[in-house]
């Protein structure tokens, strides 16, 4: 879709398709309210889907123990019958006209008519710190990755892992035993991941896993995109060549608020200041849930961003409707 037409006072963008974002699509759709999603992202998920898709997640509730892949689709599952419009792969740029009659533009020119914003975008858009190695981008999605969506499609390959935190070692752990061989590379012998899992990691080296220490990479072979190998060098330029098809890089994130910050918001340190009790900006119309608020006592949990997009959501309704939703709980009012 490249633009809407809809009728504005009953449409929300909201900006961020991670869990606070599909979870407020589902409070909107509540209160009678179509959500347009803007993810800069080509999926949805946000950080789950991006980082850590296999990764265990304990503090939601009802689920003692939940992927962060199982906690999108989940939330995907729990949106679809409000028929969110999701524009993926665009950044919010401007926003124009007033409360009731937003007008929404991407960078991709797509335009947007809404009543009100909601900001569910983390530390803002983001994407992978690409290490400075000459032609990476014709490897890039076929032999080097900056994320895992799934383990198997290193099953038997060789597989190069270069970075030395929490998402290096984890992947590394994660994937042996299924990859053939696995090259932990890192420019120090020290990690900078839970101490448990590094003291794993050194245990499994000699065992399909070598730890390439003190090493950074400085090169790539192969062709058509497909890699044959890693060049690794040491702090005295000696070069080792490893043998490997594939190579995931976590150097973490760059994040980016983009337009975002001349929206009259008072960003500051990459959050959006909001009152606690409807998470509303200081540009009336427009709302920040999730990581991206600020306020006092705020704690940086999923299921507080949870909290807050039922509070945004029914402070937009209260906007647009000149008064408060009549308040029903879901057991009553059930899911169209």
């Amino acid at each position: 879709m490249t633009a809407s037409t809809l009728t504005a006072s009953k449409d929300i963008a909201i900006i961020g398709a991670g869990p606070v974002g599909l979870f407020a699509v589902f409070q909107c759709g509540m209160l009678g309210l179509r959500s347009h999603v803007i993810e800069a992202l080509p999926e949805i998920g946000g950080q789950c889907s991006a980082l850590y898709p296999e990764k265990p997640i304990y503090d939601i509730p009802g689920h003692p123990r939940l992927s962060a892949a199982a906690l999108i689709e989940n939330l995907s599952v729990q949106a679809a019958p409000f028929a969110p419009v999701y524009h993926l792969r665009q950044q919010a740029m401007r926003l124009d006209g007033t409360p009731g009659d937003f007008t929404l533009t991407t960078d991709s020119g797509t335009r947007i008519r809404c009543g009100a914003v909601i900001i569910a975008a983390g530390a803002g858009a983001f994407g992978p710190n690409r290490p400075p190695l000459p032609g990476i981008a014709a490897y890039e999605g076929e032999s080097v990755h900056y994320m895992v969506r799934d383990p198997e499609r290193f099953r038997g390959k060789s597989v190069a892992i270069a970075g030395g935190g929490d998402s290096a070692v984890d992947w590394a752990l994660a994937l042996h035993g299924v990859a053939k061989q696995i090259h932990m590379i890192h420019r120090r012998d020290a990690f900078r991941a839970a101490p448990d899992n590094v003291a794993r990691l050194r245990g499994l080296h000699g065992d399909g896993l070598d730890l390439v220490v003190p090493y950074q990479l400085s090169g790539l072979e192969g062709e058509g995109g497909k890699l044959r190998a890693v060049l690794v060098s040491d702090l005295d330029g000696n070069v080792k060549r490893l043998e490997a098809q594939h190579l995931l890089a976590f150097f973490g994130l760059k994040s980016d608020l983009g337009a975002l910050a001349d929206w009259g918001l008072d960003i500051a340190a990459y959050h959006v200041p909001v009152a606690p009790a409807d998470c509303a900006s200081k540009r009336p119309g427009v709302y920040a849930i999730g990581d991206i608020a600020s306020y006092a006592g705020k704690l940086k949990l999923i299921l507080s961003g949870f909290a807050e997009a039922a509070q945004a959501a029914h402070a937009a309704y209260a906007l647009l409707h000149g008064q408060p939703p009549h308040f029903e709980y879901s057991t009553t009012k059930g899911v169209p």
